[in-house]
């Protein structure tokens, strides 16, 4: 009797639990240069990241595996045929979705990285506003020597874009039509880490959270703290004045949902947090470093509403 071939679903699901990369080992060790590279481009003065006893930013994680532009080797060929079999079946687009980390074990400078990556997941047909793919998710276990340091988890969309049926330019919507649900701005990932946030923003606040060892303020959401590691917390509400720290113009690329150009800004608030937004309310070139904003919320669609920043405020201007 003869068996049946297994369907579409069914070899896309055969991949689940298969290697993405076996034995991987770190470009470079853990060390200094990197670290201190890293803390300058995020603001992060934590005084445990430099000096004799430094440790690593838990959330450089990811950092010490990559394999720069030559790529590593060790790398399964079973990522590439579950791609190759998607891109067949027509979800040729990719994008990012969101990633968790899990810490175990801090890493120092010298420590030497190896790591393992398997193929977690790969979902049924989904439906997104972006258009009509599969999830996938990857999980790489980081170690130092022989002990597991950490847990990372990728996850991307593979997708056949919504509008990727020909029309005529004239039927297109234009950028501003709301009503189309094609031209709605992408959704929030919202996860356990940070649905408080968003449960603030339905309220119409800006939730900050405070760490309830050392007091410490931190934004964007964490499940720890970054300055002493405990994991209990509370939250303040900002009072919604702050000042550009700095800012881009984006120009590209033109999704139906955005009218570029226009600024997005890096907004330290009072508290001493920095936040990214739109600055809206002044031409795109008005922008400029030191400019005081305060905080909105506006409304994009009937379930879409965000916190942005209008020139105006408390906040005392600079140059720029």
């Amino acid at each position: 009797m003869a068996v049946p071939s297994p369907t579409y679903e069914e070899r896309l699901k055969a991949y689940e639990g298969r290697a993405a990369a076996v034995a991987g080992v770190g470009k470079d060790p853990v060390n200094e240069p990197m670290i201190r590279h890293w803390c300058e481009a995020m603001g992060d003065t934590n005084p445990a990241y430099a000096g004799p006893d430094a440790m690593a930013p838990p959330t450089m994680l990811q950092v010490w595996t990559m394999g720069g532009l030559s790529g590593h080797t060790g790398r399964s060929e079973a990522y590439d045929e579950l791609f190759a079999l998607l891109d067949g079946a027509g979800y040729t687009s990719v994008v990012a979705t969101d990633c968790e980390q899990e810490y175990l074990r801090p890493l120092r400078p010298g420590d030497e990285i190896t790591f393992d990556a398997m193929i977690e997941s790969v979902s049924g047909r989904k439906t997104t506003k972006l258009g009509t793919g599969h999830f996938v998710t990857t999980r790489m276990d980081v170690r130092a020597g022989e002990e597991l340091a950490g847990t990372h988890r990728f996850r991307i969309l593979k997708y056949a874009p919504a509008q990727s049926k020909q029309r005529k330019r004239t039927e297109q919507p234009g950028p501003k039509d709301r009503s189309n649900p094609k031209s709605r701005r992408p959704r929030p990932v919202i996860n356990r880490d940070n649905a408080g946030f968003w449960e603030g923003v339905a309220r119409h606040q800006l939730l900050i959270q405070r760490c309830s060892g050392c007091e410490a303020l931190r934004f964007p959401w964490l499940p720890g703290c970054n300055a002493c590691g405990c994991l209990e917390w509370d939250t303040v509400e900002a009072s919604g004045d702050g000042t550009v720290y700095s800012y881009v113009v984006m120009h590209h690329p033109p999704f139906p949902a955005f009218d570029p150009p226009y600024a997005v800004g890096l907004v330290e608030l009072s508290e001493g947090v920095r936040m990214v937004s739109n600055v809206v309310g002044v031409p795109y070139d008005k922008v400029r470093i030191g400019m005081p904003v305060r905080l909105e919320f506006q409304r994009y669609d009937e379930e879409l509403e965000l916190p942005v920043f209008r020139p105006g405020g408390t906040g005392e201007g600079g140059g720029g």
